[in-house]
């Protein structure tokens, strides 16, 4: 009976039995250490490599065999998948601490008998309709939200409150677990004092408060309202991606809309935003990304310093408020179509070429000296240089079948 077994071997489908793992390598070029580099693997590569594979049964290990937290995003919402193939799936994500001249990274990607129970949600957002269609948005470090069409519309009655912007509000966070709907269900007295989780100190008004866009015409800034309608793409653990649509409004005769996506990631200051502009009448248009010049909330306004790297793509700005700390802001426009600087007499602003239908690509953010993580202007400023880098300079993720 030995023999027999063992003369059938060769016959066992030894394909099926190596492809109960695969493993990740990511390489970048740069020597700055890249903290909360996310990692995103096609599921079709999964799938290639690990036939099968089920979102809720798989493992992902660093090379010290430490396993990762992460996340499979969804492409087809409710996809026939006869095959088992993730006809649904869109990407693998995780993440991974690059130190100072760590260039390289390998990682396994396993099936596991057990089912993975969900990780920590460190990226969240939602339509706020209990506070007048806001949409919120935060991470381990920062939370926002801007403004929907309830906010926007005329009350005779002035029963509600009436805001008409398109601008980006921040909430500044010194914890790292989410507070947007604890702070909702406070009230909006309490959310504007720090009472240990942080606090909302940031003023928008009708500036483009941090990261609006508008339309530069070289002397005025054409701009948008409420967003109009909104649509949740990823929800956590580590990354959501969301996007929020403006209807057309016109800029200086030209009639222009604008889709903002927005991807946030968790363990990080900036988000990453696409706006696509949608006109007709002219090859490209002069888009501009802004920061509210003075945001300190109701008397807390104070010293307020900018710096400006023009190569590089950014701006940051620093804001002392007089009993709140400190506050850096920053915009990034890593890519060719950045065109340089403005100012109105609100907003700073970074210029960049949009064409009609083509996103334009920047990052958008803030550091809270109270939150720990930058206590300085030079500190803020560092981030946000290396930031800029990492934009320009991404990883390359290959996968190879074991």
């Amino acid at each position: 009976m030995k023999l027999r077994h063992l003369a059938l071997l060769p016959l066992l489908p030894l394909a099926a039995l190596a492809a109960d793992k695969f493993t990740v390598t990511v390489t970048h070029s740069l020597d700055i250490a890249r903290p909360s580099e996310m990692i995103a693997v096609p599921w079709t590569e999964v799938n290639k490599a690990m036939p099968g594979a089920l979102l809720q049964k798989i493992t992902v290990r660093d090379a010290s065999g430490r396993a990762l937290p992460y996340q499979v995003t969804n492409v087809a919402p409710l996809a026939k998948d006869p095959k088992g193939e993730g006809l649904a799936y869109g990407e693998l994500l995780f993440q991974h601490d690059f130190a100072a001249g760590e260039k390289s990274a390998t990682f396994t990607v396993e099936r596991s008998n057990d089912v993975t129970q969900p990780f920590p949600v460190k990226a969240f957002a939602r339509y706020v309709p209990e506070r007048l269609d806001d949409f919120a948005w935060e991470n381990d470090r920062l939370g926002h939200r801007t403004y929907g069409p309830a906010l926007a519309a005329p009350d005779p009655t002035k029963k509600k409150e009436v805001l008409v912007t398109s601008g980006l509000d921040i909430w500044c966070k010194r914890v790292e677990y989410p507070i947007v709907d604890r702070w909702y269900n406070k009230g909006h007295d309490h959310y504007h004092k720090d009472e240990g989780e942080g606090m909302d100190m940031y003023q928008v008004g009708t500036t483009r408060g941090c990261g609006g866009t508008g339309v530069w015409d070289g002397s005025k800034l054409f701009v948008g309202q409420n967003y109009t309608s909104w649509k949740v793409i990823a929800n956590g653990p580590i990354r959501a991606v969301f996007e929020l649509t403006y209807a057309p409004w016109d800029a200086n005769g030209v009639k222009v809309s604008e889709v903002k996506r927005f991807i946030v990631d968790a363990g990080h200051n900036l988000d990453v935003i696409e706006s696509t502009f949608t006109f007709e009448g002219a090859p490209e248009l002069t888009v501009a990304v802004g920061l509210n010049k003075n945001s300190g909330d109701k008397g807390q306004a104070g010293q307020s310093e900018i710096t400006t790297k023009q190569p590089e793509g950014w701006l940051a700005q620093w804001e002392l408020q007089k009993s709140n700390g400190e506050l850096g802001t920053a915009i990034i426009i890593p890519g060719a179509e950045m065109q340089g600087f403005a100012d109105d007499n609100v907003n700073r602003l970074v210029l960049a070429k949009a064409k009609s239908g083509q996103p334009v690509r920047y990052l958008v953010g803030a550091g809270w000296t109270r939150a720990g993580h930058f206590t300085s202007r030079a500190a803020w400023e560092a981030y946000v240089a290396a930031e800029a880098a990492r934009a320009r300079s991404p990883i390359k993720v290959t996968v190879a079948a074991q």
